[in-house]
């Protein structure tokens, strides 16, 4: 009987390893194999034909792009595994208090549809530096404009061989000036829209006479005929201008212009004196952030990851959810539990196998992130943002030696996950 019991056993065990042979046969050929190759390879020089032993090693650790690879793929490990576990497990918790969470939990998985290269042309047109075009920067302006608006007059500059010199972000008369004669102050590259409403004809008489330092700040501009720094019928006065005059250094007096472009300080008189319009009256437009830009461009390409990769935590932190028993939960509220106490005391400590799984599968995805920082990053920013896959991939082209050595490197960072993901998996099927 015992005889027949170990057949039976024996008779088992075969069937099983037949069945599995061409799983393992194919695992060998298209993991092992390549594996074994690309260590081979990793010791040999950058043709792949001399042995040089570890000198490819100690050049990864070296090269200062390298390193820089090493520095950015450590703050994605840092940085984007936490954020993605955190958005995912407040995603999931949210969607299950309002309506329609199953409608509500498919957009939010949707992004994991899309492919990280059709993600990274996207995020491409939300980043644009133009807020014409980029979503973002849109949005940005819009905010910053809102609290601080730029001036009326940006673009302005003064008609060349003139009165006026840029100076200090503003412009001021390039010779001084006295109280005998008005202070033409004449401007250009004002577009017609800039123009407020209020303005009037630019006006001489009221300055022609009187006492004290006068002038008249206007736009010297008519679409047909018109004399360069000559008021002339049709051309607009510029009010609200911020005016300021000098003597030896010192502002002495501040004012602001009419509805026709006319300023007065009658207690002003005499000679040497500087008339100054302001900076402030020529501040440009907020023209947004350069998110593809070398100092914002990581931060970017890991917001545009989590947006991909928050669904698919959100979808196994939900799994976990539906296994925690209501009771539970209930029991915390009874005992006069807030929200945020249940979540922080209660759901998160039951979540964690599932939360542990969801860090270590994201920390070895983040590990061979590639697609996503080729495509998004310009080519002046793909250095700041480089990553250790990036660089393999760029060494394999000229250096098979140093590219198989990278990608050791990964296989070497990305097995600790791995094996504790299978050991997970082992200790839960006992």
């Amino acid at each position: 009987m015992a005889q027949t019991g170990r057949t039976w056993t024996a008779a088992r065990s075969s069937a099983a390893a037949w069945f599995l042979a061409p799983a393992v046969l194919l695992v060998a050929v298209l993991v092992l194999v390549p594996i074994g190759q690309t260590l081979w390879l990793s010791l040999h020089d950058a043709a792949g034909r001399d042995a040089v032993g570890a000198a490819n090693y100690a050049d990864i650790f070296t090269a200062p792009e390298i390193r820089r690879a090493l520095l950015n793929n450590a703050i994605w490990i840092v940085v984007v595994p936490n954020l993605v576990t955190a958005v995912g497990l407040l995603a999931a918790v949210l969607a299950q208090r309002v309506r329609r969470s199953t409608a509500v939990r498919v957009v939010l998985f949707m992004p994991m549809a899309i492919s990280l290269v059709s993600a990274g042309v996207t995020f491409r047109l939300v980043y644009d530096e133009s807020p014409d075009r980029g979503v973002l920067n849109a949005v940005v302006v819009g905010v910053h404009d809102t609290f601080k608006p730029p001036s009326q007059y940006h673009g302005a500059r003064a008609r060349d061989g003139q009165a006026l010199t840029p100076r200090d972000g503003g412009l001021q008369t390039t010779q001084p000036v006295t109280d005998r004669e008005p202070v033409l102050l004449p401007l250009v590259g004002l577009a017609p829209r800039q123009l407020p409403k209020s303005a009037t004809q630019a006006g001489t008489s009221g300055i022609v006479q009187g006492t004290g330092l006068r002038g008249v700040v206007w736009s010297d501009f008519l679409a047909v005929g018109g004399r360069p720094g000559a008021v002339d019928t049709g051309e607009l006065g510029l009010p609200g201008v911020d005016v300021e005059v000098l003597r030896s250094g010192t502002v002495v007096a501040r004012t602001r212009t009419a509805a026709d472009g006319t300023f007065h300080l009658p207690q002003l008189t005499g000679q040497d004196y500087v008339v100054r319009l302001a900076a402030g009256n020529f501040t440009e437009p907020f023209a947004g952030l350069t998110w593809l830009g070398p100092s914002l461009v990581t931060p970017a390409l890991i917001g545009t990851y989590i947006w991909i990769w928050a669904g698919f935590a959100m979808a196994l932190v939900t799994a976990g959810l539906a296994a925690i028993p209501k009771e539970t939960l209930e029991a915390a509220r009874i005992d006069g539990a807030g929200e945020w106490q249940v979540l922080r005391a209660v759901t998160v400590p039951l979540m964690r196998p599932v939360l542990m799984v969801v860090l270590l599968t994201l920390t070895v995805n983040v590990l061979k992130v590639f697609d996503l920082v080729l495509v998004l990053a310009p080519e002046s920013a793909q250095g700041p943002a480089s990553v250790v896959a990036l660089e393999m991939w760029r060494s394999s082209f000229d250096n098979i030696g140093r590219s198989s050595a990278l990608g050791i490197l990964l296989l070497v960072l990305a097995l600790p996950g791995v094996l504790y993901n299978v050991h997970r998996l082992r200790r839960s099927e006992r």
